[in-house]
């Protein structure tokens, strides 16, 4: 058996456990911001790797894999928690010292060289007896040369000796001295040609001459073993005497006879020397001591010099002889040989080149700590995720572009539809049948098919407010009839007569009222536009309403005019119309041949179209795919520590897809040219005669249909319109009906009441009457004690005739003769000032009027009612005004609780002075009523709320409504009797009083509040009146004052 040189491999680091657990945790803890248990499978998994890499295999293979596996690990580690510090405990390699340190550098050093050791180790114990042998061997000791290289470029400052640049300069070179000499076993193997042969040794015998000198300076410090430098001395003089042996067998092939022995001659010198070193290192090497040597490394090397030795003897031998009896060649100086030309040594596999291997990264696995992602990799990533999302857009945007020219050229090619045509008309057959109806359209009449009545919708509607309209009407009539009831009775029965007028009671009412009909009247104004707009689209929508079968079977009477009336034009028949419609121009065979060809031509390249379009769609959707999957995360991690690499990277990153981006551009460069071949093949049909006249014909009808099919979606829009502007109306007149129940009770409970106390007042005075009349017709007249003298005007006559209610202490004034008047002429009422005045009663003891207290309004009362909060705000119809508070009626003041009740024996009136008529003249009908007082403000208008119409039109704004005269629309007062006979003039100099001004310039008071009346004699000038309480009304209903 061949002995095979021994090779040194590297002595292995020791180490202890090393805790990850804390550190790691308080790490995630504060940096990151994440709970620390969530990552205890992951920290615990780099525990178990660790301890699995340090403390050995069964096979130098085995720990390979886990070294390379666990420093993988390292430096991902490193990029996410490169300030940890976690206690690293080394023993050196060769003087076997602890040492520790905190640094993942010190770590990731120490695991180095522990795979630089592994790695010479699977070097020195690799058979190499085969070809593959022989290359495991080589790219295992380049291999830790790369890694060796690793540690003496990034660890600066070695905390061991093993780690010291100059024992790993020394170590770097040893293996690639070693690769070398594999090498060259190589080349001897596959007997390679001797100058190539002699080159390589003698690299070889300088390299190992160098390592001799390097190791020396190291003897005598206990780092390297003295076999180490034997071993290395015996090797430098073999490989010196094998270069002289093979560039002496080139000399001797080249006729260089004599430079040839010389040559030999230095070999066997060589060869003997070394011999002689590898004796002495057999007879020192004690066999299995040192690790670092194969246990037969003093066996192999003697043999293989003394093997060497005697083949160059032998040869030495040869030469002399040969020279000595043929060539005669002079044997020239040894110094004067021309040196031998040295190879170039192997050079390193460095670390990089060996975790880019994809057995080596399948060995790493993935990352551990990969859902810690620090936040500058995720910025980096984010600029990435926009340059992707970049291109994706730009081939979106082709994609689309590409997509409607496709769709455009077809459309105006009229094609696939026109394919079919052309064959139809090739066999003859008539198209006209064929109506094409857009889906817009028909999804429009299938959702109608269904709906309901939309004229019963807007017959009910109308209806409804009618119906709302009455009914306020006939609260009008209520209220007024009470009130002509009530004034009746006081003109029959006064002074007794004490029930307060109606006027400032039924003011809220009719408030409410007339803002109610005025709300109906902008109601009005929006259905009857939607009544309009129903109207206008009423006969597309019984075509709608029909359903998609329908509305085909129209489409088809549209197409061919049916549905249009033609008018003829002078000197021309209907039947000419006929006849045309009648008459088709045939094809003849040539042209029909042709047609047919056409027709299959652009149907295939039809198909071939739709083929490529998905296929562009299939595409496209795999490069969205590709993009959303796409991620550099990793990629971005390991490059964090290198400075500008992002745009290299992403650059590089972004190639992947360039397939997809080619294969796009083919798709859409082949639909354009399909595109332009179909148009070509359009053009040349339409050349043809009848062809024309065909497409001459179809095109009048698409014109026709489209125009109907428009109308069509109009009508369907306008219905849109239509059915929310019911829906609204609908919602409106629900909400005025809550109004309409609420008013109708208090009116109704209003007007029982005051029926139930006028009855009981005007039954009670007819008593009295009978009663007072039985006792005076049985007195005497002349027994009757004289009347008393009418009181001088003071405090308590004032007081008298303010009083609204109870009876007087004082006797009636007389009454001036008068012709007979109708019952039921109450125009002499408008003179009595204090019974019928609107005013509430003056609290006692009476105070000055002041403006400043009559402009002191006091809180509205709540309403009883909704005020229309839930009508949306997009609603045409006005929102109904809000209710009025229900109130208690009696005879008594309009006078919140808590106030002044008025004195049960004051006088209704003060005792006209002897001169002056019986009563004062009466108003004229032009000035009913005293100004307003000049400083109060006006109250604000009843609300009127109003709504937009629906959309697609518009109302116009409501009028403002005018101060009510006499009742509301539906009610007519009776005429009004011309007062009596003998009532005087007005005084002359009496002012007379301005009209009353409307509703929105009335004095604006508080609802419920009274204010002080001052007191006025018989016949002088009416003090101003004072304000009038919020929501009162000042008018005449149905012709009386109050």
């Amino acid at each position: 058996m061949a002995h095979q040189s021994p090779l040194i491999s590297i002595p292995r680091k020791t180490t202890t456990d090393a805790d990850w657990a804390g550190p790691i945790r308080s790490t995630i803890a504060h940096s990151f911001g994440e709970s620390p248990d969530s990552y205890a499978e992951e920290i615990s998994t780099l525990q178990r790797c660790r301890q699995d890499a340090v403390r050995g295999a069964g096979s130098d293979t085995t720990a390979r894999d886990l070294l390379y596996k666990y420093f993988g690990q390292l430096e991902l580690l490193e990029l996410r928690f490169a300030e940890v510090k976690v206690s690293f405990a080394w023993h050196d390699a060769f003087t076997n010292k602890l040492t520790t340190q905190t640094s993942l550098a010190f770590e990731k050093a120490s695991i180095i060289h522990l795979l630089a050791s592994v790695l010479s180790s699977l070097a020195a114990s690799q058979s190499r007896a085969g070809p593959e042998g022989l290359k495991r061997a080589y790219f295992n000791c380049r291999a830790t040369a790369g890694m060796l290289t690793y540690i003496n470029e990034n660890f600066l400052h070695a905390p061991s000796t093993d780690l010291s640049r100059d024992v790993v300069h020394l170590l770097i070179n040893l293996s690639l001295a070693q690769a070398t000499e594999v090498f060259m076993e190589k080349l001897v193997d596959e007997k390679k040609a001797a100058g190539l042969i002699a080159r390589t040794a003698n690299q070889l015998a300088t390299m190992y001459n160098g390592l001799s000198d390097e190791i020396k300076e190291f003897m005598g410090k206990g780092v390297f073993d003295r076999s180490w430098m034997r071993l290395i001395e015996a090797k430098a003089k073999l490989f010196s005497s094998i270069a002289q042996y093979q560039k002496a067998k080139a000399d001797s092939a080249s006729g260089k006879y004599g430079a040839a022995l010389v040559r030999y001659k230095k070999a066997d010198e060589d060869a003997k020397e070394a011999l002689r070193v590898a004796q002495g290192f057999s007879y020192q090497l004690v066999s299995g001591s040192d690790p670092t040597l194969p246990h037969d490394a003093g066996t192999s090397i003697v043999e293989i010099a003394k093997a060497h030795a005697a083949v160059v003897d032998e040869a030495k031998k040869q030469a002399i002889k040969d020279n000595d009896l043929i060539y005669h060649d002079v044997l020239p100086a040894e110094a004067s040989l021309p040196a031998i030309d040295k190879l170039p040594p192997s050079t390193p596999v460095f670390i990089q080149e060996v975790y880019q291997s994809p057995d080596v990264s399948k060995l790493i696995g993935p990352d551990i700590f990969a859902r810690l992602i620090p936040l500058a990799v995720h910025e980096s990533a984010s600029v990435y995720s926009e340059e992707k999302a970049k291109l994706a857009r730009g081939e979106v945007e082709r994609v689309e572009l590409s997509e409607v020219e496709v769709r455009a050229a077809l459309e105006h090619l009229g094609l696939p539809a026109a394919v079919n045509a052309w064959r139809r008309m090739a066999d003859g057959d008539d198209a006209d049948a064929d109506v094409e109806v857009s889906s817009e359209v028909v999804r429009i009449a299938s959702d109608l098919q269904h709906s309901g009545s939309t004229d019963t919708r807007v017959r009910n509607v109308e209806g409804e407010r009618q119906r709302v309209e009455r009914e306020l009407q006939e609260f009008v009539a209520q209220l007024d009839n009470e009130s002509r009831e009530c004034e009746r009775a006081r003109a029959k029965y006064a002074p007794n007569f004490t029930q307060s007028p109606s006027g400032p009671q039924t003011a809220s009412f009719r408030q409410t009222i007339t803002a109610n009909l005025s709300a109906l009247s902008n109601a009005a104004t929006s259905d009857a536009q939607l009544a309009k707009l129903w109207a206008e689209i009423q006969p597309d929508m019984a075509v709608l309403q029909a359903g998609p079968d329908a509305l085909r079977a129209q489409a088809r009477d549209v197409a061919l005019g049916k549905t249009q009336v033609i008018q003829p034009a002078p000197g021309e028949s209907l039947l000419d119309f006929a006849d045309e419609e009648q008459v088709r121009p045939q094809l003849d065979g040539a042209e029909a041949d042709a047609l047919r060809v056409a027709a299959k031509e652009a149907g295939d390249k039809l198909d071939r179209l739709s083929k490529i379009r998905t296929e562009r769609d299939e595409v496209l959707k795999d490069l969205k795919a590709k993009i959303q999957t796409d991620d550099v995360s990793n990629l971005l991690l390991l490059n964090r520590r290198s400075s500008n690499v992002e745009p290299q990277l992403f650059a590089a990153e972004l190639e992947k897809f360039r397939p997809y981006q080619s294969r796009l551009a083919s798709a859409l460069s082949v639909s354009k040219s399909l595109t332009d071949d179909l148009e070509a093949i359009v053009q040349r049909v339409e050349r043809g005669r009848g062809v024309r006249e065909r497409n001459r014909s179809a095109k009048e009808k698409a014109a026709r249909v489209k125009s109907w099919e428009r109308r069509l979606q109009r009508a369907g829009a306008t219905h849109t319109e239509v059915a929310d502007g019911l829906a609204r109306a609908e919602g409106f007149y629900a909400s005025i009906e809550e109004v309409l129940v609420d008013l109708r009770r208090e009116i109704r409970s209003y007007v029982s009441a005051r029926d139930t106390e006028r009855n009981k007042m005007v039954s009670d005075i007819e008593m009295r009457n009978r009663i007072g009349g039985s006792v005076r017709s049985s007195a005497s007249p002349a027994a009757s004690p004289p009347p008393p003298p009418p009181p001088a005007p003071g405090l308590p006559s004032q007081f008298g005739a303010l009083s609204l209610g109870g009876t007087s202490s004082y006797p009636s004034p007389p009454k001036a003769p008068s012709p007979p008047a109708n019952p039921y002429d109450f125009s002499s009422l408008s003179s009595l000032p204090g019974a019928f005045s609107t005013a509430p009663v003056p609290p006692a003891p009476p105070k000055p009027y002041s403006p400043a207290t009559a402009s002191a309004p006091s809180p509205a009362a709540k309403p009883s009612y909704s005020s229309f909060t839930n009508v949306p705000s997009a609603s045409p119809y006005p929102a109904p005004p809000p209710p009025q508070p229900q109130r208690t009626y009696s005879s008594a003041p309009y006078l919140l609780p808590g106030q002044y009740q008025p004195p049960t024996q004051a006088p209704p009136y003060p005792p006209p002075p002897s001169s002056g008529p019986a009563y004062p003249p009466p108003p004229s009908a032009s000035a009913p009523y005293p100004p307003p007082p000049s400083g109060s403000a006006p109250p604000p208008p009843p609300s009127r709320p109003s709504y937009p119409p629906p959309g697609g039109y518009s109302s116009p704004p409501p009028a403002r409504p005018a101060a009510p005269q006499y009742g509301y629309s539906g009610y007519t007062p009776p005429a009004q009797a011309q007062p009596a006979a003998g009532y005087p003039a007005a005084a002359v100099g009496q002012t007379a009083y301005a009209p009353y001004p409307p509703p929105g310039q009335q004095p604006q008071q508080q609802y419920g509040q009274q204010y002080p009346q001052p007191p006025h004699h018989y016949g002088q000038q009416p003090p101003q009146q004072p304000g009038q309480q919020y929501g009162q009304q000042q008018g005449q209903y149905g012709g009386y004052r109050y």
